[in-house]
């Protein structure tokens, strides 16, 4: 069930806004209703290049020779007075309740060594009722005004509300599917009938972190730009793939330097070629994921290099857009559990912020229990999770399949205790077996899920054998990267050549001889069918169909499989 947020919550700044409960969607009509109708003489349809309908089409056109970046500029209206600012993220104990840095700083710690996080002004945000915001978000979809098309910046208000919009860099990230996983839910996890699944993965590069990176990328390109001119040679990362992809193609797109530490031999080639193919100067270090942000740390301390790490709160600022687009999604109805996997721990987060978030303004009335998914070999939340959060204790990550999130030391361990806590979320951990075994279920479902996502759907399949997720709840699955960018861990698996394990539900090709009788044969065995002794007939004795293939036509009874 969704869970009202905690009244100490981080974001509701010492106000309650009252909300305007969103009517529900009326439902489709029952069928019989009111149909379209042709009208008896249908008009000539013309083409644009006939003189009024062309009058008619360019009415509203920008010129040709105008831009869209040109046109925003053109239209900019005058500022709202919204604004965001850095602040210790948790405060110190003792410190100075003042502290705050402008986002035109480059600053990634706080005085006392700690986290900052963005905030917003709040009370200037809520002069305007939650309906207000969930109109103008929702008119934005779709569009390609600029920068609106995204469905990062579609929510500018929230995430940089002072950045030019000629500043931004963004290449229409976001506004990612969210699909209903029915058969999965259906048959592989107790009739669960309103499973969903945020395919954050169909994105420019291939992975979530790309609503990120164009928020930290476009503030890049503002302080680089007059009036600021800020002596930034280049942005750098460390990265167990998907980042590195992200920055690479962002920095790509504004003319930016890209420098990426990624550790060798521990990522997927087709995510190394991404940083390589963008032009990226990418260095191959002997060493792990924390290795490797130990020594960006180090670099960016002594040269002009900005940061892009998830120690960098601008990126988290951009994910969020991701829980207010599942919201926009369900007609801002709130779903009661969304599960989110977990590294570096700073998108579940992200997610927790953007829910809250619109809490606060009114736009929904509460926020859904959060579920973060760690990986067995990289589990140092869960530990602290099943501690009863009293003794964090970082560790060496063992080798995943899940290499995002193969992180031992993650940097916003803090920041998802905040979110966990406030939501009364849960950790759950599954092993190398359990997300490969859910990765391969699911694709048998239809998807192709990298094994990330594996590792939220092997989370969920536990949570509903604990009975703790009902089957009638909500439930929203976070694929943070696409399927394409892991595809050697599906072969190994299918060729059941990983060590240890079963591999269930694999499903090697098999080899056939090119000739009639042995392809029957092996029809037979595996389609589960019968020739028919008469009139070249096959009935397939699968009972929930039944096809009987003749020789002048083709006639199929019963239930489609």
């Amino acid at each position: 069930m969704a869970t009202s947020a905690a009244s100490a919550s981080s974001l509701s700044l010492l106000f309650s806004q009252p909300h305007s409960r969103h009517p529900s969607a009326h439902r489709r009509p029952a069928p019989g209703g009111p149909h379209l109708r042709l009208p008896a003489r249908a008009s000539r349809v013309r083409c644009a290049s006939s003189s009024d309908a062309a009058a008619t089409a360019t009415k509203h056109r920008r010129p040709a020779e105008e831009n869209i970046r040109q046109e925003a500029a053109r239209l900019r209206g005058p500022a709202q007075g919204f604004s965001a600012w850095y602040e210790p993220f948790p405060p110190a104990p003792g410190g100075d309740p003042n502290e705050r840095y402008s986002l035109d700083e480059v600053v990634y710690r706080s005085s006392s060594g700690g986290l900052l996080d963005v905030r917003h002004d709040m009370e200037a945000l809520a002069r305007y009722p939650g309906s207000y915001w969930r109109d103008l978000f929702d008119s934005r979809v779709g569009r390609t005004a600029w920068p609106y098309g995204s469905g990062v910046w579609s929510k500018k208000e929230f995430v940089l509300p002072e950045i030019d919009s000629d500043h931004i860099v963004s290449l229409f990230e976001g506004n990612s599917n969210l699909f209903w996983a029915e058969r999965l839910g259906r048959e592989h996890l107790g009739g669960m009938n309103d499973l969903w699944v945020k395919h954050c993965g169909i994105s420019h590069t291939g992975s979530f972190k790309d609503l990120g990176m164009t928020v930290l990328v476009s503030q890049v390109n503002r302080l680089r730009r007059a009036p600021l001119s800020r002596p930034i040679a280049g942005v750098g990362c460390a990265s167990t793939g998907d980042t590195s992809a992200a920055l690479s193609a962002y920095c790509a797109a504004a003319g930016i330097p890209a420098i990426v530490f990624l550790p060798a031999d521990r990522i997927s080639l087709q995510q190394l070629i991404q940083p390589i193919a963008n032009g990226a100067t990418v260095l191959s270090l002997d060493t792990d994921f924390d290795g490797c942000m130990r020594l960006i740390r180090e670099v960016t301390a002594e040269l002009p290099i900005y940061l892009a790490n998830s120690l960098n709160s601008l990126r988290l600022e951009g994910q969020k857009t991701a829980a207010i687009e599942i919201l926009q999604q369900f007609n801002w109805q709130v779903p009661d559990w969304v599960i989110v996997p977990g590294g570096n721990l700073g998108n579940i987060y992200a997610f927790y912020k953007g829910f809250e978030m619109c809490r606060v303004l009114g736009l929904v009335d509460r926020v859904p229990r959060l579920v973060c998914a760690q990986a067995a070999n990289a589990n140092p939340l869960y530990r602290y999770y099943k501690s009863g959060w009293t003794d964090f204790q970082p560790q060496v990550a063992e080798t995943t399949f899940a290499s995002a999130i193969q992180i031992g030391d993650p940097v916003s361990v803090d920041r998802a205790v905040v979110a966990l806590k406030a939501t009364d979320g849960i950790v759950e951990e599954a092993t190398e077996e359990e997300l490969m075994d859910a990765t391969a279920l699911a694709d048998h479902t239809g998807m192709f899920a990298c094994p990330h996502t594996g590792v939220a759907l092997a989370a969920l399949f536990k949570l509903r054998d604990q009975r703790i997720i009902g089957p009638n709840d909500r439930t929203v699955v976070v694929s943070t990267a696409h399927g394409l960018k892991f595809t050697q861990s599906k072969i190994d698996y299918h060729d059941k050549k990983i060590q240890g394990m079963l591999c269930q539900y694999a499903n090697p090709p098999i080899n056939v001889k090119a000739d009639f009788a042995s392809v029957m044969d092996v029809l037979q065995k595996n389609l589960n069918v019968m020739v028919g002794e008469h009139d070249n007939m096959i009935w397939f004795k699968d009972p929930s169909y039944l096809l009987v293939l003749g020789l002048e036509a083709l006639l199929v009874i019963g239930q489609s499989g």
